[in-house]
C-alpha cells in the first residue's frame, strides 16, 4: 500500500499526488510499487529489500543524496493464535531530495498516529519527522513492556494455585519477547548515538535537543526491559521450584494414602485365605478383624500427623 502526505501548517494532511507529497509511505508494498520509487528516486535497490528480512539490524547508511535510517520497532500481535505477543521489526526511514519515505513490511502502530494525522503539532524537517518516529518508537516500546509486566502479574498469580506447565510456558513466551525487545533497543541505541554526530541531523538546529531526549526515553526502555527480564527469569526459576514441589507434597500424601489403606487390605487378604486362622471360629471373628484393620489404619494417620506427612 502507497501513502502521500504533504505539510499543513504543522501536521500532516494526505496528498494526491506523490510530487506535492512531502512523506511518503509503503507498507507492504508490491514488487511494481519499491521498483518505481527506487527508479525515481534513484535509491539502492537494498534500501527497500533488505527491509523484508524481519531480523535486519538498525542501521544509518548513506548513499548519494539519500540517507537511510532502519530503527527496530516493537509489534504487538493480537490474534491469540500468534506464538508470541510481542515482537520487533524493521522499519525504515528514507531522507532523499526534500521528501521523507517510511517502509515497513510488518504492520506496527508507531507511525499510525501520523498515518491518522493526529499527531502533535511540530515544525516538520525531515530531521524532526526522524526523531519524532524514533522518539515514538521508544514510548511504544516503554507501553509494551507495562503490558508485559501486566501480563506477568497476572500469570504469577495464576501460577500460585497451578501445578501444570501452561503458565510456566507463557512466562517463558514473555521472556522470549523480552530478549527480542532488548535487542533491538540497544541496536536502536547505536544508531540513535550514530545519528547524533552525524553532519545530516545537525542540519535541522532543533535536532540536538530532541535527540538527547530521545536517547534518555530509549535508555529507560533499556532499563526497564533489564528489570523485567531479570525479574521474570528469577521467577521462573522460583514457580518451577514451587511447581515441583507442589508436586512432592501430592506424591506424598498419596503415597501416604496409600500406605494406610494398604495396611487393612493386607490383613483383610491374610483372613480371607482358605486355611485355618486364629479366631476363624468364633462368632465375632469378623468385627475383630474389621476392628484390627481399623484401628491399624488410625493408628498409621496419627503418626502420619505427627510427622507431618499431611
Amino acid at each position: 500500500m502507497l501513502q502521500y502526505f504533504k505539510i499543513a501548517g504543522q501536521r500532516f494532511e494526505p496528498a494526491l499526488s506523490r510530487e506535492e507529497a512531502f512523506w511518503i509511505h509503503l507498507e507492504s508494498p508490491t514488487a511494481e510499487e519499491s521498483n518505481d520509487l527506487i527508479r525515481h528516486f534513484d535509491l539502492a535497490e537494498d534500501f527497500i529489500t533488505d527491509l523484508q528480512d524481519a531480523d535486519e539490524n538498525s542501521r544509518m547508511e548513506f548513499d548519494g543524496g539519500a540517507v537511510l535510517n532502519i530503527m527496530r520497532v516493537p509489534l504487538f500481535y493480537k490474534h491469540r493464535s500468534a506464538s508470541l505477543s510481542f515482537s520487533t521489526a524493521p522499519l525504515g526511514v528514507i531522507a532523499v531530495d526534500d521528501k521523507i519515505i517510511t517502509v515497513s513490511f510488518f504492520e506496527n502502530e508507531v507511525l499510525t498516529v501520523f498515518l491518522d494525522c493526529k499527531h502533535r503539532p511540530f515544525e516538520i524537517t525531515q530531521q524532526s519527522f526522524l526523531l519524532e518516529i524514533a522518539l515514538r518508537t521508544a514510548l511504544y516500546y516503554l507501553k509494551f513492556l507495562k503490558e508485559i509486566n501486566r501480563r506477568t502479574n497476572k500469570i504469577e498469580t495464576e501460577l500460585h494455585q497451578s501445578m501444570r506447565n501452561q503458565e510456566l510456558i507463557r512466562l517463558q513466551r514473555m521472556e522470549k519477547s523480552l530478549v527480542y525487545f532488548l535487542t533491538a533497543l540497544k541496536s536502536n541505541e547505536i544508531i540513535l548515538e550514530r545519528m547524533q554526530r552525524s553532519r545530516w541531523l545537525n542540519q535541522d538546529p532543533n535536532a540536538e535537543d530532541m535527540i538527547e531526549d530521545v536517547i534518555i526515553d530509549n535508555k529507560q526502555a533499556i532499563e526497564m526491559a533489564n528489570i523485567h527480564s531479570s525479574i521474570l527469569s528469577s521467577m521462573m526459576d522460583t514457580f518451577a521450584s514451587i511447581i515441583s514441589n507442589n508436586l512432592n507434597v501430592v506424591m506424598k500424601f498419596l503415597t501416604s494414602v496409600t500406605i494406610i489403606i494398604a495396611l487393612p487390605t493386607l490383613i483383610a487378604s491374610i483372613y480371607g485365605m482358605n486355611v485355618r486362622l486364629p479366631f476363624a471360629d468364633v462368632s465375632y471373628a469378623f468385627a475383630l478383624v474389621m476392628g484390627v484393620a481399623i484401628v491399624s489404619s488410625i493408628v498409621l494417620v496419627l503418626i502420619f500427623i505427627r510427622k507431618k506427612y499431611f
